[in-house]
C-alpha cells in the first residue's frame, strides 16, 4: 500500500479549473517530482495536499488516514511537514532557537510558558542540525546566514515533527547549483534511511531529472505523464509542453546527477 494515496482530486476557482482529476502515488522512501509550466496546478495541488485549500471532490489518503477536509494543523500533526519556495525563519532567534520551536510546537507545547524555549529539547535540536550540516552555527541568529544555511535551517525545522511525508516547495531555489546538489542528496539520504517520502517541485531540471525516483508532470491543471526520469524524458507530450517538441536534455544524455 502506498503511503500518500491521491485521487480524482478536482479544485475549480470560479470558471477555471486549477485542478482536473489528479491522482498520483508516493511509496515510503520514495522522492516524487511534480513539475509543469507555470500556471499547471502545482502550487494548487501542494496547498490541497497541506489542507490550506479544500478540494471540491476527491481523495487524499496518508496511510489509513483521511487528509480531505483537515486543516493544516492536524495534516501536519498526522506526519505531513513542508518546505516552503521561500525559506521561513524567525530571523530575530538564532538558529538552534528556530528548532527548538519546531519541537515544542510538535509536542503541542508552543504556548506552554512552564519552561523557557531556550532550554526546551536543546539536545534533540543540536541532532537535527548535525543531520543539516548547521552545528557551528547554532547560535547565530538566523538573520545573519546565507541564503542555502537558512534553507538547511527550515529543512531542519521541518523534520522537527518527525514526518512521514515532506513537501517540498522548489527546495534549491536561490540556491548555487552545488548548494543544491548538497542539499537534495541530504534529502535523499532522510527518504532512504528514514523511509520518508518526498513530493516536491522544481524548476531546475537537472535537479528534478537528477534526484527523482518517480515525475509526475501537469499541464493546465491535468496530470499529461507520469512515470520514471528515463519514460518522462522521452514522452512526446512532455517535449512538447516543455520545449514544442524537443528532447528534455536529449534523450540519451545524462543528468546532473549524483546516483
Amino acid at each position: 500500500m502506498s503511503l500518500l494515496h491521491v485521487t480524482g482530486l478536482c479544485k475549480s476557482f470560479g470558471a477555471n479549473r486549477a485542478v482536473d482529476e489528479v491522482g498520483f502515488d508516493i511509496d515510503a522512501g520514495e522522492m516524487l517530482a511534480l513539475i509543469g509550466p507555470n500556471g499547471a496546478g502545482k502550487s494548487t495541488v501542494f496547498n490541497l495536499l497541506n489542507g490550506q485549500l479544500r478540494a471540491d471532490s476527491g481523495s487524499i489518503r496518508l496511510g489509513h488516514d483521511n487528509l480531505s477536509g483537515k486543516t493544516p494543523r492536524d495534516i501536519f500533526r498526522l506526519g505531513v511537514g513542508r518546505s516552503f519556495q521561500v525559506a521561513e525563519t524567525f530571523g530575530s532567534l538564532s538558529v538552534i532557537e528556530n528548532v527548538q520551536l519546531a519541537l515544542l510546537a510538535a509536542d503541542r507545547k508552543l504556548f506552554s510558558l512552564w519552561q523557557p524555549a531556550a532550554g526546551y529539547k536543546r539536545p534533540q535540536a543540536m541532532q537535527l542540525l548535525q543531520q543539516v550540516g548547521m552545528t557551528a552555527l547554532a547560535e547565530r541568529q538566523c538573520s545573519m546566514l546565507a541564503y542555502g544555511d537558512v534553507k538547511r535551517v527550515e529543512l531542519a525545522i521541518a523534520l522537527a515533527s518527525g514526518p512521514r511525508l515532506m513537501l517540498m516547495d522548489e527546495p534549491t531555489a536561490g540556491m548555487a547549483p552545488q548548494e543544491r546538489v548538497a542539499l537534495m542528496e541530504l534529502v535523499r539520504t532522510w527518504a532512504s534511511e528514514r523511509r520518508l517520502a518526498v513530493l516536491f517541485t522544481e524548476h531546475s531540471m537537472d535537479v528534478v531529472f537528477g534526484f527523482a525516483d518517480r515525475i509526475v508532470v501537469m499541464a493546465r491543471g491535468k496530470v499529461i505523464a507520469q512515470g520514471t526520469p528515463a519514460e518522462v524524458r522521452r514522452d512526446q507530450q512532455v517535449q512538447a509542453v516543455y520545449f514544442g517538441g524537443g528532447p528534455i536534455f536529449g534523450v540519451d544524455e545524462p543528468c546532473a546527477s549524483s546516483r
